[in-house]
């Protein structure tokens, strides 16, 4: 079982695309496992479309694997989906971790594409049934509720066999789906505490199915800041983080120093996680390159030390 950090994006922090590929090209250079970008179609923020740059960074990136973290699959049709993924793994020659969920009802993504949010969960289900049959079968026959496939395939195959899939989301109905489909979990924004009892309920129903999943696929991320509490920029982030989840944001970030952010990815190892997408708390280009080649330089030799203990 390894132990490994890969870092988040939920929006676009950056001035232009040429600070983007700076990040990128730190990254890719330093030892980061993975880069992840959340999945938002209309905001006021700038974001960046999940897809496309999966896309870019298969051609942009000699080292890195990248995912979604996590793409609605109840918005998306999942046989151009499976073809997606499966170029992009091909041309990143096997680097793709991709992830889905179903999305938030309150999104408003569903509205503004003219998607019905009623049967999203069913809609989502046989979608991750037809991506982890096409990238590996060579005929796909499908009765369905929402989607019906008679002799489909697709080629070529992804290079990674079986093409991981992370599967989001903390319901009864989400564990399911992991259990029946997923190769690994990925959490939301959820505590140490929340995470645990997840992972065990994965856990059980997979082993009840007879398709275990491995002990080091299951993953959760938090936010991150070399720095002081105190500053502006963290107060932001508490009061925002703060009234998404309702209840006081304590315990969801780490600010501080390499000893802070350890600590916090200890507890989440003892609730079972050893896949890590930490996400800098900056703005602007700067900032966030400087907070991410802190993480390098700093907390990533503290992670690599876990995997030979």
């Amino acid at each position: 079982m390894t132990v490994s950090a890969g870092l988040g994006i939920a929006n676009f922090p950056f001035e232009d695309a040429k600070g983007f590929w700076r990040w990128v090209d730190l990254c890719d250079k330093g030892g980061v496992d993975s880069i992840w970008q959340s999945d938002r179609l209309i905001g006021p923020d700038p974001n960046l479309e999940c897809m496309s740059v999966m896309a870019a960074l298969a051609g942009a990136t000699r080292n890195l694997k990248f995912g979604m973290n996590v793409a609605s699959l109840g918005l998306r049709d999942p046989v151009l989906t499976a073809k997606a993924c499966a170029t992009i793994d091909v041309l990143s020659e096997g680097r793709l971790l991709p992830a889905f969920g179903v999305g938030s009802a309150r999104s408003r993504d569903y509205a503004a594409t003219g998607t019905p949010t009623r049967g999203r969960g069913k809609r989502s289900e046989e979608g991750l049934q037809i991506l982890s049959r096409l990238w590996c079968e060579d005929s796909v026959t499908m009765e369905g509720q929402y989607y019906q496939l008679k002799d489909a395939s697709i080629a070529p195959k992804p290079v990674q066999q079986p093409l991981p899939l992370w599967v989001g989301g903390s319901a009864p109905q989400a564990i399911e789906r992991t259990a029946q489909w997923g190769t690994g979990w990925q959490a939301g924004i959820e505590s140490p505490d929340e995470v645990q009892p997840v992972i065990a309920a994965i856990k059980a129903r997979a082993a009840e199915l007879g398709r275990p999943i491995d002990e080091d696929h299951y993953g959760a991320g938090f936010a991150f800041r070399f720095g002081q509490v105190e500053e502006p920029i963290v107060t932001r982030y508490h009061e925002f983080l703060t009234q998404r989840l309702g209840k006081p944001a304590d315990g969801f970030l780490a600010v501080g120093d390499v000893e802070d952010i350890m600590a916090l990815l200890q507890r989440f190892r003892d609730a079972g996680v050893h896949k890590f997408i930490l996400r800098p708390i900056a703005q602007g280009t700067e900032d966030f390159i400087d907070q991410t080649r802190l993480l390098i330089e700093r907390v990533l030799p503290e992670v690599a030390a876990l995997n030979e203990a």
